[in-house]
């Protein structure tokens, strides 16, 4: 069993097929997400922050298409009927990490999850952000304040990635929504501020440390830690 307890969401509206999946990933120790839509996938994306993704093409609501090119952060293999090769070029030109096609194998499906999880742990490295003892991790998506995980939403990830990156200097609430908007188009000037006080209580609840300032009339930056 994997000790780390990798997140995989499972977006597929054939129940028969997703409980087949759960249950496989399960057995071999995987956390599992579930959504029966795309636009019930974006919601989960919001908020949980899964280190993969299978996905059905043809669900209700949102297009499976139009989900790959929302979702830029987290590695997404196709698990889909579609056999032909435009339709697999076309798809992993817009983003998708692998195609799978149904009725698949499920040794080599478990066998490309585990080649993509490996991946992204290994693009991670090389891309580590760091500001004192605060850590971002983009290729697993993980945040650690000195040795503990602080569990983040999609939005709050986006705005801590930004913050690290530009630290110390302060951002703009105008730059801030610019530079998040690709992953987060729906974070908006009102509810920004609901997300940085949000993303400073998480922070604070892992040492009892400030390290967000607002600057009041300007915007956001990290204190020096």
């Amino acid at each position: 069993m994997k000790m780390d307890r990798k997140k995989i969401l499972i977006v597929d509206d054939d129940v028969y097929i997703g409980d087949m999946l759960e249950e496989i990933l399960e057995k071999e120790g995987y956390q599992v997400l579930r959504a029966y839509s795309g636009t019930e996938a974006s919601m989960i994306l919001d908020k949980e922050e899964p280190h993969l993704m299978l996905l059905d093409l043809m669900l209700p609501g949102m297009k499976g298409e139009d989900l790959i090119e929302e979702t830029r952060d987290v590695p997404v293999i196709v698990v889909s009927a579609k056999v032909d090769i435009d339709s697999k070029v076309e798809l992993l030109m817009k983003g998708a990490e692998d195609y799978v096609t149904k009725p698949f194998d499920v040794k080599e499906l478990l066998a490309r999850i585990e080649v993509n999880l490996r991946r992204g742990a290994f693009a991670g490295k090389s891309s580590l952000l760091e500001a004192g003892d605060l850590r971002l991790d983009p290729g697993n998506h993980q945040v650690m304040v000195k040795d503990r995980e602080v569990r983040l939403t999609k939005t709050e990830y986006a705005i801590l990635k930004q913050l690290i990156i530009n630290y110390p200097r302060i951002i703009t609430k105008s730059v801030m929504l610019d530079l998040i908007s690709g992953d987060t188009p729906d974070c908006t000037d009102s509810s920004l501020k609901v997300h940085v006080s949000n993303l400073r209580r998480k922070l604070a609840a892992a040492d009892g440390k400030e390290r967000i300032e607002a600057v009041w009339g300007i915007g956001f930056k990290l204190t020096r830690a």
